[in-house]
């Protein structure tokens, strides 16, 4: 199942950036920004982007920790990161690593921030619970976890693709990620806020370990 994951998404890379622009209107980038900006990291930081994709976050993230800080973003599609990489390749503090999130390469205590956006629904049911594990272990105390996601669309063809991208993870997990998305991310950290996009069709998540 995991090589048919790769491959599905090593094919995806090559419209990611398209879908995602599609479903959430951020054709310019003005979504990543705004949740880039929400961000409490400051110059020299470590930030880590997990399910990275295609990299859009990561020059984001640069910006706000200047040249003397660190972004790292993890991805198992090589597709993905090959995509990424074409991004980022003249910035020396931003890294590409091909990893499986379910086993973060880092040390606890380690992270000033950890992001994720349009990915963690696609983590299966015990997947997500071991990443989350691993966000809470390599974070420092008191930093903080952010993950934006698609909220359910109103156009009824990208509804489609989001609940067959939802129930990859098997029915029952997505509805109940659905019913308690809050409850389940209040048994890793101690304060879950939920604010919505400027456009309405992206949620973010702002956890604090």
């Amino acid at each position: 199942m995991k090589n048919f994951r790769q491959s599905y998404y090593n094919a995806f890379s090559r419209f990611y950036d398209r879908f995602v622009a599609l479903h959430s209107v951020d054709a310019h980038g003005a979504l990543r920004r705004f949740f880039s900006d929400k961000v409490p990291v400051k110059e020299s930081d470590f930030v880590l982007d997990i399910c990275t994709g295609t990299g859009s976050l990561l020059l984001y993230l640069r910006e706000k920790i200047g040249p003397k800080g660190l972004v790292v973003g993890i991805d198992f599609s090589r597709g993905m990161l090959k995509v990424g990489q074409a991004k980022t390749k003249m910035y020396v503090n931003i890294s590409l690593v091909e990893s499986d999130v379910a086993y973060l390469p880092f040390k606890p205590n380690e992270l000033d921030a950890v992001t994720c956006t349009h990915a963690f629904y696609e983590l299966k049911g015990e997947t997500q619970d071991r990443v989350l594990r691993e966000i809470v272990r390599v974070l420092k105390p008191g930093k903080p976890f952010l993950m934006m996601e698609h909220d359910v669309p109103k156009s009824a063809l990208i509804r489609v693709l989001f609940y067959i991208r939802l129930f990859s993870m098997g029915a029952k997990r997505a509805l109940y990620i659905l019913r308690h998305e809050i409850r389940t991310l209040e048994r890793y950290f101690r304060i879950v806020e939920k604010i919505s996009s400027p456009t309405g069709r992206s949620k973010i998540l702002i956890c604090w370990s």
